[in-house]
């Protein structure tokens, strides 16, 4: 499974097996919590920072927006611009990245990521979420901790690792949860969405996570 290159691989372990003989299955789980579809906390770049136990259900459920980048590079200013971007909002970025990047298991390099003056835009808009789908915000020969301090320090909670390929641009429900470790520096995160205005009782959820 795709990883980023200095992370500890995932490791999945049958420990006891109902088919050995077992009373019952059970799995091992080994992996870093920055891995597929996984969310980062302050404390994972910001020295006394707030743990992902901390974040508040408000920052990844409810209204979001799928906005479609067409750089091939990196997500600027410029290009966001003409999105009317909203205080509070939940913003999805979908690239390039989700139907090329997930077509294979080697680390992609050259994914296309959020800018440093992006980011800055979007913290004096006051955005409330940012998602992208590749494993960083930040690119992989970018100032990293500086693209990820700047949306951390101002609250704003980042999901990486999103599968948007057939998701179209404009308005959804979000519903991202990551597990709850204590004073945890990120986590896995289940992440789907689903067109707003549908009916809850139909079958309308899409996975946006990896895995």
């Amino acid at each position: 499974m795709v990883r980023w290159p200095d992370n500890p691989p995932v490791r999945v372990t049958r420990v006891q097996d109902l088919d050995r003989g077992d009373d019952c299955t059970l799995t091992a789980l080994s992996l870093g919590v920055h891995t597929g579809t996984h969310m980062d906390a302050p404390v994972h770049f910001l020295r006394g920072g707030k743990g992902i136990d901390a974040m508040p259900l408000s920052a990844t459920i409810g209204p979001a927006r799928v906005i479609a980048i067409k750089d091939r590079e990196s997500i600027t200013p410029e290009e966001l611009r003409p999105h009317r971007v909203r205080r509070g909002e939940r913003l999805l970025f979908k690239t390039r990245n989700s139907p090329r990047c997930w077509l294979t298991d080697r680390f992609v390099e050259d994914f296309v990521y959020l800018g440093e003056e992006a980011a800055r835009w979007l913290v004096a808009r006051g955005v409330r979420t940012v998602g992208i789908d590749y494993l960083s915000v930040a690119g992989f020969e970018s100032d990293t901790a500086a693209i990820h301090a700047t949306l951390l320090k101002a609250g704003i909670w980042i999901i990486e690792g999103l599968n948007l390929t057939n998701v179209r641009p404009g308005p959804y429900d979000l519903l991202c949860l990551p597990l709850k470790i204590a004073g945890g520096d990120g986590a896995p995160a289940r992440a789907v969405i689903r067109a707003r205005g549908q009916d809850v009782t139909k079958r309308s959820w899409r996975r946006s996570a990896r895995r």
